[in-house]
């Protein structure tokens, strides 16, 4: 029986550590990363009460160091896709059934486990299997899904405590039910926090998930599945399962009880899928809820006032950081003619001073790009920029080396056409692309930004006039979900900058808010009279 109302107050921001020399955290993730490194893991897939290994398997390796090898994960087929429906079909009413404080606290145990226990781990899985630095491992896997945790289960509780008026004799109220089937949950390989909130998000809302990560993140989320299951979580509510993306997408997109989809990748997987929901939807029992973060071309615009220093530090850390692989990174620059030299001068020094290498050396900023594909596709821009046309030169980098890891220099490219297609196109690297406009014409330049690119995920404008802070807003405001003033383009924190982009960038359904999660929820108004009428007729109709 319930007799009180559970509330969970704003969380604070889980603090990040600096991992400096000397420090108890460097030491324990040092000796972490040893231990993970000791021995080869073997990984299943989690459906339901099982652990599935199939004998089917692919080897994990570090994109930074190839030789070594992480372990490996099985492999599944098309009835393992079933399996893990079912499993969750099995659950979902007794999970959803669950009162609010026993589900809201199998999650905050979750929070409590990773940023004790299991901290040192999930940095240490994040940085072998995904290739990434100690700080953005700690800002990643330890942080950011600390507070995806934990103000996801605050924001719920906000939502759950919204009721409507009741007017005089009567009383209303709001319940929040769960979606009527299961959510599919298809996330990327570059945030662990993206690997574990979009089906923990759902879940949270009383759902009951399937889940698919990338197969370059399966290394710490197989970690993250057994911390949900440590902290309490039950059998069937999410299933982590390992199979390619045209197999999963025949068994749930044909499947009545499917009833939604969360999903971080691609614009264009996203947009075949919502064509295969749109076209299967006399099947389904009810609108399957569609919500995806797709990616971006993000900028960062200066204008004639800005402070240089501001300029380069954006970009070297909104273009390098995690070499590039962020949605949000910023990939095309708009430097203003009176800056350009000074711009280009201490933005060489400084890409020329970042150490690229293992995640091991904690000296080196850059690390490995996540595989062979995406090092090719790299090097294959780099190589058309290098032809030296009119169009684009390389001011700095532009080295490619995949003899024991996937390594590509942070780049810069200048064009001298704003559509030159590195100015246009997605790279998901360690390439920045910069474009040098005339000072006076900043209002111009603000309209090709605008137009350049389909997408509208996130952007930054640095300048010390507030007139043009202003006018960049103003005119930029469908340009970016995430818009930064006098900063990187990078870096949104839960409950601070919720996050998310428009037109071919996704949904916008803002993680890290309350929007996200009444995605997950289907209220149902109830109205209670406490004096119900026993005759048909109004007043009105008494007139004789």
């Amino acid at each position: 029986m319930h007799f009180g109302d559970f509330y969970y107050p704003l969380p604070a921001n889980e603090p990040v550590l600096s991992y400096a020399p000397g420090s108890p955290e460097k030491a324990a993730l040092k000796a972490a990363i040893k231990e993970l490194k000791s021995a080869p893991i073997d990984v299943p897939m989690y459906i339901g009460s099982e652990e599935i290994r199939t004998g089917n398997t692919v080897e994990i390796r570090p994109p930074h160091e190839r030789k070594h090898l992480l372990g490996k994960f099985h492999v599944g087929e098309v009835k393992h896709v079933t399996r893990a429906i079912n499993a969750a079909l099995k659950v979902k009413d007794k999970w959803a059934a669950m009162s609010w404080e026993n589900r809201a606290n199998i999650f905050l145990k979750a929070a409590d486990l990773l940023a004790t226990k299991y901290r040192p781990y999930i940095n240490g899985t994040t940085m072998l299997g995904q290739s990434k630095n100690a700080f953005q491992a700690e800002i990643d896997a330890s942080c950011e899904l600390i507070d995806f945790l934990r103000f996801n289960v605050h924001f719920l509780s906000e939502i759950y405590r919204q009721q409507p008026v009741s007017g005089a004799g009567m009383n209303n109220r709001m319940e929040y039910r769960p979606l009527e089937g299961f959510v599919f949950a298809l996330t990327p390989f570059n945030f662990t926090a993206i690997g574990g909130n979009l089906p923990t998000s759902a879940a949270m809302c009383g759902n009951v998930v399937i889940w698919k990560c990338a197969n370059t993140q399966v290394y710490s989320a197989q970690l993250f599945m057994r911390i949900l299951k440590e902290a309490g979580l039950p059998d069937g509510v999410i299933n982590l399962v390992f199979i390619d993306g045209p197999t999963i997408g025949e068994v749930v997109f044909n499947h009545p009880d499917f009833a939604g989809i969360h999903f971080t990748g691609s614009t264009g997987v996203f947009n075949r899928m919502w064509e295969t929901i749109g076209r299967n939807m006399p099947i389904y029992k009810s609108y399957p809820r569609i919500v995806g973060e797709t990616g971006g071309k993000d900028f960062l615009i200066a204008h004639k006032s800005a402070n240089p220093d501001v300029v380069v530090a954006a970009l070297a850390r909104g273009a390098f950081e995690y070499q590039g692989q962020k949605c949000s990174a910023a990939s095309r620059a708009y430097i203003p003619s009176n800056l350009a030299a000074e711009v280009k001068k201490k933005l060489v020094e400084t890409v020329k001073s970042m150490k690229v290498g293992t995640v091991e050396d904690f000296t080196n900023f850059v690390n490995a790009v996540i595989d062979e594909k995406s090092f090719n596709k790299l090097e294959g821009y780099i190589k058309g920029a290098r032809k030296r046309d009119a169009k684009a030169k390389i001011w700095v980098g532009g080295g490619c080396d995949k003899t024991n890891g996937y390594f590509i220099e942070p780049t810069i490219i200048e064009a001298t056409d704003p559509y030159y297609v590195t100015m246009c196109e997605e790279l998901f690297g360690p390439v920045l692309t910069v474009y040098i406009y005339d000072e006076n014409k900043f209002e111009e330049t603000l309209k090709l930004v605008d137009q350049t690119s389909a997408y509208a995920l996130t952007g930054a404008v640095i300048a010390q006039d507030r007139f043009a802070v202003e006018t960049a807003t103003a005119r930029l405001r469908n340009s970016a979900g995430n818009f930064y003033i006098n900063d990187k383009p990078t870096g949104a924190v839960v409950g601070q900058q919720p996050f998310g982009g428009a037109r071919a960038s996704g949904t916008n359904d803002k993680a890290g808010s309350l929007l996200n999660l009444y995605r997950w929820l289907s209220a149902r108004t109830i109205k209670e009279t406490f004096n119900p009428p026993t005759d048909y007729r109004y007043p009105f109709m008494l007139e004789k």
